[in-house]
């Protein structure tokens, strides 16, 4: 029976239902009492995990202050500044101009936008599989065509190549305003390039003028046990996109570049790109006081050993393969079915995992980064149960 409020428009027609508590930690409590082990992070946002009190402190005490006093870029606001101080600190130099805008998908479209500004030039590159977002911008150079065909016409001059194709590489030419690529695809089902593809298609759009986007929304911020994922390949992008664990938990997107691109937003013409909450400074104290938190407890550097340790746990028969960087899993199942057993098991019993939108076969785990020994050996034995069950 559905019981989803009937005055909320759903996204499918088979939600997950939970009705929710409270969270803390690891944990999320519904109505009745039952904790859930949050082996997503809801979907790669909560990195540190539930109801961090430094992040909820930072919440209250800038709510004291003040909320929203203008769009942003026409006030100097202290939480905007701090955290665009910091991010810059941890980015390659070229890397030091933040746009803040209100979600992983706006941080699209606004670097889109900024790639044709900067080029002049209109066409755009994107893989097979990728997902940048679900607005027209970000839902045109997603390769999911199950999720576009209904909502065509979308942007003209896309193309699309194969992920870690090499020779695909030479569709890059002087036509090209941008090539959007996630460093590790995620809706792919965690597909990691080899790090020859990524130096590849860097020198191929130095070669060509083209800017290289990185779609680090879901791999940002300790995810891959790097602060961004592009640092395991050594290849720095034009353009950089964050989102989800950007926000500390609130609603949040970043596109970063450097400061003489940026400049070309704000003439020719004035407001290039423009955002009322953009930059609120209530999301900037959270996501501030979430990534100190990070960086103080070593979570990044932790986010390795608990991804080995888990790997090691999850090995069976019932498991074709297993795709991993830090804490971004994808676990290759027999099927679909399969996979929707496994979730529903995992629900059924406290665990919360998921599924991927372009890997039916794959089912999704990214714990928080602080995630105990304990807890991890709690969500093995619940998903070695539900493996258990396909192999009988």
């Amino acid at each position: 029976m559905d019981t989803f409020p009937k005055h909320l428009a759903k996204t499918t027609p088979y939600p997950f239902g939970i009705k929710i508590s409270h969270a803390k930690g690891s944990y999320i409590y519904d109505t009745e009492g039952k904790a859930y082990l949050d082996f997503i992070s809801g979907i790669s946002v909560s990195n540190i995990g539930h109801g961090n009190q430094k992040v909820v402190d930072a919440i209250k005490s800038q709510a004291d202050k003040h909320l929203h006093v203008m769009v942003y870029g026409e006030y100097e606001q202290a939480p905007q500044t701090a955290y665009a101080n910091l991010l810059c600190q941890l980015l390659p130099e070229q890397l030091n101009q933040v746009y803040f805008v209100n979600s992983g998908a706006e941080a699209t479209e606004g670097a889109l936008k900024l790639a044709k500004r900067v080029t002049g030039r209109t066409q755009l590159i994107a893989c097979n599989k990728s997902y940048h977002g679900s607005t027209h911008g970000a839902l045109s150079v997603t390769g999911n065509e199950t999720k576009k065909y209904a909502f065509r016409p979308l942007l003209p001059d896309v193309k699309f190549i194969e992920f870690n194709s090499l020779p695909e590489l030479e569709t890059i030419t002087s036509k090209t305003a941008a090539v959007i690529i996630e460093p590790i695809q995620g809706d792919a089902g965690v597909r990691i390039p080899s790090k020859k593809y990524l130096q590849s298609l860097r020198a191929k759009c130095n070669e060509t003028g083209a800017l290289l986007i990185f779609d680090e929304i879901q791999t940002g911020f300790g995810r891959t046990g790097k602060m961004f994922a592009f640092e395991h390949f050594d290849v720095v992008p034009d353009i950089l996109t964050l989102g989800k664990a950007l926000g500390g938990g609130l609603p949040m997107g970043a596109f970063i570049s450097s400061a003489a691109y940026m400049e070309q937003l704000t003439s020719d013409p004035v407001l290039g790109h423009i955002t009322t909450f953009g930059g609120h400074p209530i999301p900037c104290a959270a996501g501030l006081a979430a990534l100190e938190v990070m960086l103080n407890n070593n979570l990044i550097d932790q986010a390795e050993s608990k991804g080995k340790q888990l790997e090691l746990g999850l090995q069976s028969k019932a498991v074709k393969e297993i795709r991993r960087m830090g804490l971004f899993f994808a676990i290759e199942l027999h099927s679909h079915e399969d996979v929707r057993q496994v979730v529903n098991y995992c629900k059924d019993n406290g665990l919360i995992g998921f599924w991927f939108l372009s890997a039916n076969t794959s089912f999704r785990i990214a714990p928080p980064l602080t995630i105990s020994d304990q807890e991890i050996k709690q969500g093995i034995k619940v998903i070695q149960d539900a493996f258990d069950l396909l192999s009988n």
